[in-house]
């Protein structure tokens, strides 16, 4: 009995975080950060404008809650006459596969800059303008492209019933290393046990990865 009383207790946390608190979290630190590191931002724009030329920003359409589109932000990290596209076409029946990754940096015409930018995280601090909007959240499954998640299978969509996040459980496993099997799988263990802790413990280790640019590229 006491047992079954703990784990409402702890669901009925849970939902009340989800729920409420952590869109505040989001509103409340994403300005914050914005306000007190906008000249740092602005350093960021000048020196990849200088070194890379334009466009500064990088956009691209990705699958939100529920599998709504938004469009994402980042700083450019690629050629632009070859930048990533969202065009992508892939032939899956029953799920994308669990071995599926992504080409790898060597395929990748990626600027000398951009992997400065990509290894550190830089690329992804426009996704605060997201996290405001309320696009996405600080914590959560990183946005996937809609040319992905229309191949999902019912498992897979589980992990688009919570907000994409900046950072999340699966990329303080592995980031660019792990396979789309192991990722989804850390995606679904979020989604189950979402909480403030489990939330705080993901950025101080995210904090941790980006310092060391471990898994990126």
């Amino acid at each position: 009995m006491e047992n079954v009383k703990n784990m409402m207790y702890q669901q009925t946390n849970r939902y009340i975080y989800h729920r409420f608190g952590k869109r505040i979290v989001d509103v409340v630190v994403s300005v914050s950060i914005l306000a007190i590191y906008i000249p740092i931002l602005v350093l960021f724009s000048i020196i990849l404008f200088l070194f890379s030329g334009g466009p500064i920003f990088f956009t691209q359409i990705r699958a939100g809650l529920n599998n709504t589109p938004f469009t994402i932000w980042k700083f450019r990290t690629m050629q632009p006459t070859i930048e990533e596209s969202s065009s992508h076409q892939y032939d899956w029946e029953g799920g994308v596969p669990k071995d599926f990754s992504f080409t790898k940096p060597e395929h990748l015409n990626i600027t000398q800059l951009g992997k400065i930018y990509r290894k550190f995280s830089i690329d992804e601090i426009p996704q605060l303008w997201n996290v405001i909007k309320g696009d996405m959240s600080f914590v959560g499954p990183r946005p996937e492209m809609l040319e992905i998640t229309k191949h999902y299978s019912a498992e897979q969509k589980s992990r688009l019933l919570v907000k994409p996040g900046l950072t999340g459980y699966a990329q303080i496993q592995g980031r660019s290393n792990i396979t789309h099997g192991e990722k989804v799988n850390h995606d679904l263990y979020y989604v189950q046990h979402c909480s403030f802790l489990l939330d705080l413990k993901i950025i101080l280790r995210t904090i941790l990865i980006v310092i060391t640019g471990k898994g990126a590229y």
